[in-house]
């Protein structure tokens, strides 16, 4: 079976037949990917079902070791508990959720500086310390919000610095890390890029205030990824995945990840690398053809 799955050729396409009639079954594991991807809700629901703790048993059957789940302050107390158990059984790791304190679509949030936002976010950042700690997460993905055209820009940048100390305060104690990211989404969000987010992170001088690098949004931002992967490193504390364009898997687009996965690895990283894209294809077929795409990033030599 595992060499099978590392050729991704056609064993592969017959052996997910046994898989899927019971994706909770004592199997051999495949070989573990080099980097550690972690899958996200949905993302082998055509293999494992909808319930989410299956498809991380089929995740890692095929050789992933960690997830990420944005909306896991969402999710039931009992869900949390579930899925941090799932994980801790397995030996897998938890990537980041998100501190939801600012609902999508985002709103003018942390650079309006505003008394009710900073409260909201702090009772958020106390509430993720909970969260955390029943699904065993030390990454939490934080979004400043929008841009405020009415004040002048430093103000702004001065406003989410203060946000981010006093989230920092909080979380600090406790071995969280709140991970800022930069998104591409729209040109009315505040931060969109990594220098501007290595800057906050200076700023706040705290090792709870880090950078989230999610290589698409970058790509589709700034370009130049592993350059500014190297400018920025002191301050990435994690990092997530998506071709462009398109955002699915990688080998969908222009981005070379067997290269990029190389070059973060040789330099040490050893967290979670974040699934956070879509299938390139629908149903199993999708399902496997993304394995096959990991293996294949994933199948470099650090000596070559």
């Amino acid at each position: 079976m595992q060499q099978s799955l590392l050729a991704g050729g056609g064993s592969l396409l017959a052996m997910t037949g046994t898989l899927a009639a019971n994706a909770t079954a004592t199997i051999a594991d495949a070989q573990p990917f080099q980097c550690n991807y972690g899958i996200h809700d949905g993302m082998f629901k055509n293999h494992a079902g909808n319930d989410f703790t299956d498809q991380i048993k089929f995740a890692h059957s095929m050789g992933f070791r960690a997830i990420e789940d944005n909306g896991m302050m969402s999710r039931t107390p009992e869900q949390q508990q579930k899925i941090g158990d799932t994980l801790a059984r397995l030996g897998m790791s938890m990537g980041v959720f998100v501190i939801e304190f600012d609902k999508w679509p985002l709103q003018t949030s942390m650079t309006s500086g505003k008394k009710e936002w900073k409260d909201k976010f702090i009772q958020y950042c106390k509430d993720a310390v909970e969260v955390a700690k029943r699904c065993n997460a030390k990454w939490l993905t934080v979004v400043p919000g929008n841009y405020d055209r009415s004040i002048p820009e430093a103000y702004q940048m001065a406003n989410t610095i203060e946000f981010m100390r006093r989230g920092a305060e909080i979380l600090e104690p406790h071995g969280l890390i709140m991970v800022m990211e930069p998104l591409s989404d729209t040109p009315d969000l505040f931060l969109r890029h990594s220098a501007q987010t290595y800057t906050i992170c200076k700023a706040v001088n705290s090792p709870s205030c880090k950078i989230l690098f999610d290589m698409y949004h970058m790509q589709r931002n700034e370009g130049n990824i592993i350059s500014n992967i190297d400018r920025a490193w002191d301050e990435i504390a994690y990092f997530q995945i998506g071709d462009n364009p398109g955002r699915k898997e990688p080998g969908t687009g222009e981005m070379n990840y067997r290269n990029i996965f190389k070059h973060i690895k040789a330099k040490g990283y050893k967290g979670v690398y974040g699934m956070e894209h879509g299938n390139a294809k629908p149903g199993k077929e999708g399902e496997l053809a993304l394995i096959k795409a990991y293996r294949e990033a994933d199948d470099f030599t650090m000596n070559a």
